[in-house]
């Protein structure tokens, strides 16, 4: 028998491929504006809603997966149509190769660079295929990947914005420590550093010393700020001071992670895996924060998180806890995934929170379903290929 009429190599050529994709825009409304250090200084306005891209991939055999990114105040519509304009190059192709199709999609869209709403548009479909490829193992993405633990650490964010008066600080973190999450976020910023100062003191005095609790200044300080504000943050036994300076400061931030015992946590601006790689070089955190979708999907994220366990750093990814959780259970040491609620009207379902953990989901893939709530929101959407 010649190599042409070999039976493996017909089975490789009749082996399953991408048939049809579907790219759709849902815009995900919050129900308070939600202010930072950001909006106070006039960088930005109250974000009031979240741009979410989905992706739903199908092959020829009938294997389907799902995947999503996201932009926050401005970028949706743009990586709405960057989406619609590379998704038929995956027509096809083996949704196995997923590296390759990340390459693939990089290079569609090559004149407009290899981070930001490039790789964010790319990050959809790379989430849909990894979803694809555990779904079709029925193992949970966590499992496929090779998982460390069943649950990781969770701490909240979304109660303690700076819109939201001291008083109503703790209320929200009692409510989220009895609730079952693991730590609480705070946000601080202020143009008067005295009320961050007030705002901490009053939660930790509130909670005690053994819960967990961060801070995040959202890139609001200038390097002799974020020096005198770290070193009155020690007296708090906080995990992290998250990024005191701006995010591309790489020395600044360095110099302050060395210099203070509070780990410095930063990296969640940032829009591609060389970006990490520029900030584990210059020892720039000791938290780091990629985020999923806006770094390009799993496929740059775990080249991200091999760089930042070998150079023995801790994990914080940001935002999408529906994904991270997952990924989360991956790395090699005890990460903090973040505890936002905000995206679970665009799901079926929940993930389980206790005993200060988030629980990682046994359901195959991500393990997730679009809702009717979210299909009602979708403003745009695409299909290319033919469904089975």
């Amino acid at each position: 028998m010649n190599r042409a009429t070999s039976p493996a190599l017909s089975s490789q050529v009749a082996g399953d491929s991408i048939a049809w994709i579907r790219v759709s825009s849902c815009y995900l409304p919050l129900a308070n504006p939600i202010s930072d250090a950001k909006v106070l200084t006039g960088r930005q306005k109250p974000m009031t809603e979240i741009a979410m891209l989905f992706a739903e991939i199908e092959t020829k055999d009938g294997h389907k997966g799902l995947g999503f990114s996201y932009a926050k105040r401005a970028g949706g519509p743009g990586q709405f149509a960057h989406a619609k304009e590379i998704a038929p190059a995956l027509l096809g192709e083996d949704p196995s190769d997923i590296s390759k199709l990340w390459t693939k999609l990089s290079w569609a869209g090559a004149s407009v660079g290899r981070s930001g709403m490039a790789v964010q548009s790319i990050g959809a479909f790379d989430v849909a295929l990894y979803d694809l490829k555990a779904r079709r193992a029925g193992l949970s993405l966590a499992k496929l990947l090779g998982s460390q633990r069943d649950s990781v650490r969770c701490y909240n964010t979304s109660g303690g914005f700076l819109h939201t008066p001291i008083d109503q600080l703790v209320v929200n973190a009692s409510a989220s420590i009895e609730r079952g999450i693991g730590g609480i976020k705070l946000k601080v910023g202020q143009p008067d550093g005295k009320l961050d100062i007030r705002r901490v003191e009053a939660v930790r005095k509130h909670l005690g010393d053994d819960v967990a609790l961060m801070v995040d200044a959202n890139q609001q300080w200038d390097r002799p700020t974020a020096q005198r504000m770290c070193r009155i943050f020690e007296q708090f036994n906080l995990i992290w001071i998250e990024e005191p300076l701006d995010a591309y400061d790489n020395e600044g931030h360095a110099a302050l992670a060395a210099t203070f015992d509070t780990p410095i946590a930063t990296g969640e601006m940032l829009t591609s895996a060389a970006e990490h790689g520029e900030l584990i070089r210059h020892r720039a955190a000791d938290y780091l924060m990629p985020d999923a979708p806006r770094v390009g999907g799993i496929t740059p994220f775990l080249k991200i998180a091999a760089q930042a366990e070998q150079a023995g750093l801790m994990l914080g990814p940001h935002f999408a806890m529906e994904l991270h959780v997952h990924l989360g259970a991956v790395y090699a040491t005890e990460p903090w995934v973040e505890h936002f609620d905000w995206l679970e009207p665009l799901f079926n379902e929940r993930l389980e929170i206790a005993n200060g953990r988030m629980l990682v989901p046994t359901r195959p893939g991500l393990g997730l379903s679009l809702s009717e709530q979210c299909r009602a929101w979708t403003r745009e959407e695409v299909e290319v290929g033919t469904r089975p």
